[in-house]
């Protein structure tokens, strides 16, 4: 065989090679559009905040309303999501990062929170509330603070509350934890004298724990939860508004608020 015929065949496998390459690229790249068709979004919560979210000690799983109202609200929508456990100061970073895709952690909405991330609309309002040990006799109203050791989680909106009252003057010291149930652990040990919190998450730490913790004092302004996504995901969060819409439409909101909270 000559050298010329001999550089035709050469060329003609090579050519044959690049072909199969191309026809096995094109079956790699509609297996990735089906993945990521398959999406699974991550949703951020913080589950020490019961009955929004907490671990149900049997299964080691995060549950609560609103674990099941995000399933919900996902299966209206059409898409997957899968709940992770995260500090509550690390929500929003988490969300900006990338790392999740979705927060739902009875998070109230704040002008500051709005800024870093996009918020859906209210699907629950709530109170923050002074909480005392049961025995408290003294302080019934925010003015019984004066110089007194105030508990709160960190990042929350209690908190917040919390060192307002201290630069007014009220408020002696403010001790910060990472999450709640360590918070209400401290007022029962006598740490802190009082804790600020949401009101219908201390009503279920006053019912694990009968005549140990009492609410006092009138609440303060009312709060507005909301879930959120990174800024500018306009795509997930109109799936996840028309999702809730259709869950509360469908009365499964109702149900679920008689399930966590009796009909309230």
């Amino acid at each position: 065989m000559s050298r010329r015929n001999k550089i035709w065949i050469l060329l003609l496998i090579f050519g044959l090679v690049l072909s199969l390459a191309g026809c096995g690229s094109g079956g790699t790249s509609s297996q990735q559009e089906g993945t990521a068709g398959d999406k699974v979004y991550i949703v951020g919560a913080e589950p020490t905040f019961p009955p929004f979210e907490y671990t149900d000690e049997a299964t080691g799983e995060i549950v609560g309303f609103d674990v099941d109202l995000i399933k919900a609200i996902a299966e209206a929508a059409g898409i997957q999501v899968e709940v992770q456990s995260l500090g509550f100061d690390g929500l929003i970073p988490a969300l900006q990062a990338g790392n999740i895709d979705i927060v739902i952690a009875g998070m109230t909405v704040t002008e500051e929170r709005a800024a870093a991330v996009d918020f859906g609309p209210t699907y629950w309002e709530a109170y923050l509330q002074i909480a005392v040990a049961a025995d408290n006799e003294e302080i019934k109203s925010v003015e019984d603070l004066q110089g007194k050791t105030v508990g709160v989680q960190i990042g929350t909106t209690g908190a917040l509350k919390a060192e307002e009252l201290k630069s007014e003057g009220i408020v002696k010291e403010v001790k910060t934890y990472n999450t709640v149930d360590v918070v209400f652990l401290e007022l029962m040990n006598g740490t802190v004298d009082a804790v600020i919190n949401d009101r219908p998450v201390t009503e279920i730490y006053m019912a694990r724990n009968p005549g140990k913790v009492k609410l006092t004092g009138e609440p303060f302004e009312g709060e507005e939860y909301a879930y959120a996504v990174a800024k500018g995901n306009t795509e997930l969060l109109n799936k996840l508004n028309a999702g809730l819409e259709e869950v509360k439409a469908s009365g499964k909101f109702d149900e679920l608020v008689m399930e966590y909270f009796g009909g309230e």
